[in-house]
């Protein structure tokens, strides 16, 4: 799906950036494609580890690392949150962890947290977790133009990799509209990433950001009706309480 959803995506993001308007300098270039190059690694290991590993395992383990690595550079780079968001901060790596848990792999082929799927499981987190950093490097003056860097550079990585492992193959059909509705929400999630990263501590934006498993459990609960463990909900829970305490902080 990303063959379609990644270049569409660009297109729309260069559109958009046209008529935004923006300085496009070499850091905005070159940030901007660290960022793509990042992300794409990211999703890369991180389904080649939920093919190979356990779910239970692998993405709540994900979800922790991709909030701790842009933590760790805030602080780092000098950021210095209050108490409450730090307090915040902690729940939210809780609360997403718990969110993104499974139950079981319903798949009967035994899985194993290997060696293998352990690096693929922190190499995604980390990548992940470090576009953040990188995108909240981005001159502000460049506005939209860096994350058009980012997508068309994370296309190369994704048309590469699938040529490479011979699986170039273009959806069709309802696969294919939904390639395209996915680019269109990809652009709408990257420009609110951006802003948010802008406007905000990359410690606390992250953290926020990294929260999008709640998201996706609530979309499953009304769209899909689908049935919420107890500990997803006491995790939706306690990411509504850390959006609040991170706020106030």
């Amino acid at each position: 799906m990303v063959l379609v959803s990644y270049p569409v995506a660009g297109v729309l993001l260069t559109v958009m950036a046209c008529v935004v308007g923006g300085q496009v300098s070499s850091n905005a270039v070159l940030l901007g494609v660290l960022c793509g190059v990042l992300q794409a690694f990211g999703i890369w290991w991180f389904y080649a580890a939920l093919g190979s590993g356990p779910i239970s395992v692998v993405s709540p383990l994900t979800a922790i690392l991709v909030s701790a690595g842009p933590i760790a550079v805030g602080v780092a780079i000098g950021e210095r949150p209050r108490g409450m968001a730090i307090a915040g901060i902690a729940l939210a790596l809780v609360a997403v962890a718990l969110v993104s848990a499974q139950a079981t792999d319903e798949d009967e082929t035994p899985h194993r947290f290997t060696a293998k799927v352990a690096w693929l499981t922190v190499g995604s987190g980390l990548t992940f977790g470090l576009s953040f950093a990188v995108i909240h490097q981005v001159p502000h003056d460049a506005k939209l133009w860096p994350l058009v860097f980012a997508r068309f550079a994370a296309t190369a990585v994704v048309m590469i990799a699938a040529v490479a492992t011979r699986n170039f193959a273009l959806p069709r059909g309802l696969p294919l509209k939904l390639a395209l509705i996915a680019a269109s929400l990809d652009v709408i999630a990257n420009v609110g990433m951006l802003l948010a990263l802008q406007a905000s501590m990359l410690s606390l934006a992250s953290v926020l950001i990294s929260l999008y498993p709640a998201a996706t459990v609530a979309l499953a609960m009304v769209v899909l009706k689908e049935r919420v463990r107890a500990w997803q909900a006491v995790g939706m829970a306690l990411a509504l309480g850390s959006v609040a305490m991170i706020a106030a902080g």
